[in-house]
This record gives structure tokens, sequence and C-alpha cells, in this order.
């Protein structure tokens, strides 16, 4: 499928682009230091986390991925999307009072706190393989894909390196600072542009609800399915889906470093509840409008072009390049927010130990270089996720293998008090043999269990390997120094104000599925 653009759209697109470029600019500042590459000298307030939070998880990933599920399987993929907002309440109110008071750089630095330098390096080398893999290369390829409809003459691969490019450079320029500004702006095109797109797509059927209901099977319009059920079973909303929101939204350094960028407990906390609330809008803007399309768009090949099509058949001249500059923004603060995390995790974790004597101005050029070499690899790697049968899954199953045993492990290192280094590494590494056999099993068509089920069985078997393991190594419990680094009693608590604002979110959210249930 290849459709063109009015000019009109291309000076939209050019607006966007010079926007950001502005906004790149006058956040970079010279000559930063680690601390201001990094996380951005500890001074976001809560407006630009929260924003930040959003547009770094609502990437070009999501843009296509959740219309085309919900194309092919109905609202329930919107199950991911009001879970996050309950995890990131649940983590604001366990976890981030325990990041800023520890001011952590690096969320792995907090399981060398409670266990040891190996699980640090152990959670902090998959994260960065995953958002190498997955948050970024995924994101390139998406993003190139819908580029190469709208853009005759456009290869897949070039494409990809192109933005990966244009991304990589003002990341490494301006660090978190630059990310996080520009994701302010990026968040709110990207909020316009699927905005408008649902109104349009809604449009076709008079913006009446009840004729959309007429339209569409009854099952695709229930957010709660079946446990037989292929797409997403209920029982995997309530096991697995938990388990990797966490891992997402608490564990992440790719989310999470805005909170650690944040200058106090309030504005991470004022950050956290907006990016809550903003989760709850990709199940009208982006998956109501996927499952409208299953009645419009009835004969196309794979669920990732139901996006462009849309965009396609029914915006106007104007309106289009508006919604491809929300896809652009949509790339470019995913795809900044993995690459200044990873190159964090790589320095802080893995080069700052070996070499205590590195200054923060060297740490800072480190952070660049690793920054372009790591956008390098992403772009080699996007255009063989072409290769999968649909982006969405591609995401969320190798999610659903590789976290579990780390989010079991962290849970432990947060409430439990019996449970040490030895045996939460002999844990992990159990769940992941245990997860790729399983993954193997998959593949093969062996597996009767549905990858959100089968994350939460993993998460259970890790849990108790744990204490099999700790059972095994007797004297190896945690001392008053490792309890202490997760103790809540001694880092600054929710104000009462926040603690209701939380409460009411979760208000929302339950009518929402009850709504739609």
């Amino acid at each position: 499928m290849r459709v063109s653009l009015h000019p009109l759209d291309y000076a939209v697109l050019a607006a966007y682009v010079l926007i950001v470029l502005v906004v790149c600019a006058r956040t970079v500042r010279r000559a930063p230091d680690a601390d201001e590459l990094f996380l951005a000298g500890r001074s976001l307030g809560a407006g630009v986390v929260g924003l930040s939070l959003f547009a770094s998880n609502i990437s070009s990933t999501t843009l296509i991925g959740l219309p085309g599920a919900a194309w092919e399987h109905g609202i329930s993929v919107a199950n991911y999307e009001w879970m996050a907002a309950l995890v990131l309440i649940f983590s604001l109110w366990f976890v981030v009072p325990v990041f800023i008071g520890r001011r952590l750089t690096t969320v792995p630095e907090l399981l060398e706190q409670r266990f040891d330098r190996g699980m640090r390096r152990y959670l902090s080398g998959v994260t960065v393989f995953l958002a190498l893999v997955l948050d970024t290369a995924g994101s390139l390829y998406a993003g190139a894909l819908v580029l190469t409809l709208f853009f005759p003459g456009l290869a897949l691969a070039p494409t990809c390196a192109a933005i990966a490019l244009f991304a990589g450079l003002y990341t490494a320029a301006g660090g978190l600072r630059a990310v996080a500004y520009t994701d302010v702006v990026q968040s709110i095109v990207l909020l316009l542009g699927s905005a408008l797109l649902f109104v349009l797509v809604w449009g076709q059927f008079d913006y009446s609800w009840e004729a959309v209901r007429t339209a569409v099977a009854p099952e695709k319009l229930s957010l709660i399915r079946p446990a037989d059920d292929p797409s997403l079973p209920w029982t995997g909303t309530l096991l697995g889906l938990p388990i990797l929101g966490f891992y997402y939204w608490t564990m992440n350094q790719y989310v999470s470093q805005r909170l650690l960028g944040a200058r106090d407990l309030t504005a991470a906390a004022r950050g956290s509840l907006l990016a809550a609330a903003l989760k709850l809008l990709p199940v009208f803007l982006m998956v109501l409008p996927g499952v409208m399309a299953i009645p419009l768009l009835g004969g196309l090949e794979r669920a990732d072009l139901v996006f462009p099509t849309l965009i396609a058949r029914y915006a106007p001249v104007g309106i289009a390049g508006l919604i491809l500059a929300g896809l652009l923004a949509a790339i470019m603060s995913s795809i900044d927010s993995a690459l200044n995390s990873a190159s964090t995790l790589i320095t802080v974790d893995f080069v700052r130990p070996r070499r205590p004597g590195m200054d923060t101005q060297a740490m800072a050029r480190l952070g660049r270089m690793l920054t372009m070499g790591l956008v390098a690899l992403a772009a080699l790697w996007a255009p063989m996720i072409d290769r999968f049968q649909g982006l969405f899954a591609y995401l969320q199953q190798t999610f659903a293998y590789v976290t579990p045993p780390l989010v079991a492990v962290f849970v432990l290192a947060l409430f439990s008090r019996r449970i040490g280094a030895v045996a939460a590494l002999r844990a992990t590494l159990t769940g992941h043999a245990v997860s790729l056999v399983a993954f193997v099993a998959a593949q093969c068509g062996w597996m009767p269990l549905h990858f959100t089920v089968v994350a939460g069985v993993l998460f259970a078997m890790t849990v108790g390997a744990a204490y099999l393991w700790q059972f095994a190594a007797g004297a190896d419990r945690p001392d008053a120094a490792q309890l202490g680094s997760v103790d809540r009693r001694s880092v600054p608590r929710l104000s009462p104000g926040q603690r209701v604002l939380a409460l009411a979110l979760v208000a929302v959210t339950a009518a929402i599925v009850i709504a739609l249930r």
C-alpha cells in the first residue's frame, strides 16, 4: 500500500521537527556532567515528569500496535493500558519514595544495596538488552513502516537508520533534560493526533456508540475475556499483566529515569499521578479506533497496517500531517528514552565500578558515545522485526518470558526480610532457565498457556525457588544495612492529598473497567 501526502501535510511535519529542534537546543547544556546528562541535575518538575513518562511509554509501537491488536482481537488489548495506571499508583505508594529517598542513579543500584553487585549487574544487563531489542528497535521499525507507506521511494532499513541518527544525536547532545523537555512537546502532539484520528474514525459511525455496537461483534467490545480466549484471557489479565506492568513502570530504567530525575518526592508523586491519569486515554483514543476499523477495513493483510490505513483513508489535508507528526513524536520519545537509559546503565553500573577514578565529564563523554553505538545496533536489528507476525505480539511476548523472574526477585527485595543475595541470584537464574524452556515450547506449539498466564507462573516459580535456595544457603541472610536500604520508614512519605488523588484514580479506573467489561 502506498499513499501520498498533500504539501500542507509536509509543512505540518516540518513545523513539528523544527519545534523539537528548538526545544532541544534551548535545553542542551554545554559540556553537561554525568548528573546532568543522566538525571537532568535532579531538577525535573511534576509536569515534565508526568508528560515525559507518558510520552516515553506511548511509542510508535503503541500507536501502531494497539489499533492493530484491537482490530484483530478486540478491546481486551486495552487491559494493558488501564492496568498500567494501577501499577503506577502501586509503585508510587510503595517504591517511588524509596527511589527518591535513596537518591539512586539507576534502579539496579537498589538491588546492589539490598543484595550484592551481581544482582545489580544482572538486572542492568537484561534491561539494556530489552531497551535495545524491544524499545529502540521496535520503535524504529514501527516508525519506518508507516513512513515508507506515506513517502514513496523510502526503503525500510535506510529509514530506520535515518530515524535512529536524528534521535541519537539530540539524545547524546542533551541527555535526560533534552529527552524530558522534548517529550513534553511530543506528548502534546501525539495526544492531539490520536484524538483527531479517534474523532475522524468515530465520525464514520455518526458519533454513535450504538452504531459501533451494532457494527462490531459483542466479544470484540469486551475487556474481560473468557479463560480460553486466544488474545488475552481474564486469567492473564489478573495474573500476568500486573507483573509485566510492574517491570515496565517500576524496574525499567527506560521509564524510571524520569522519576529518579525529579527534584523531590512531591514532583515525582504528582508526575506519576499525571502519567497514571493519561494512561487511561489510550483505551479510548488508540484502542477504540482499531475496533471501529473492523467493519471499515476488512481486507487488510496484517494488523500493523490498521493505523496508517485509517490515516490514509479518513484524515483530511493537514490533519494527516498532524497525525503523522504525532507518530514521529512517539518514535522520538521512545527512542530517546531507551537510548539515554541504556547508556546510563552501562556507564554507571558497569564502567564506573571498574574505573572509580573517572571524572563526571569523562563519564558524560562515554555516555554520549554509548548512545550513538547503541542506536546503530538498534537500527541494524529493527528491519528484522518485519519477520514477526505482529508488532504488539513481538513486544509483549518477549516481555512475558524475560521479566517475571526479575520482578519476583525485586518484589522479594522490597517485601521479604529473609532472602539473601545468593538465593536471589540463584532464583533469578532458575526462573530464566525455566522461561527459556517455556519460550522454546511456545514457539514449537507445545505450550497451551497464554503468555500472560505463563508470566504469572514464572513469577510464582521464581518466588518459590528463592525460598528453596534460601533454605539451602542457610547462613546467607540479609544484614541490617541491606534491609535498611528498602526500609520505607526512613524515606519521605506521600502527603494525604497525594494519597486521596491516587485512590480517586483507582476509582475512575474501576469505573472504566466495569463499564467496558
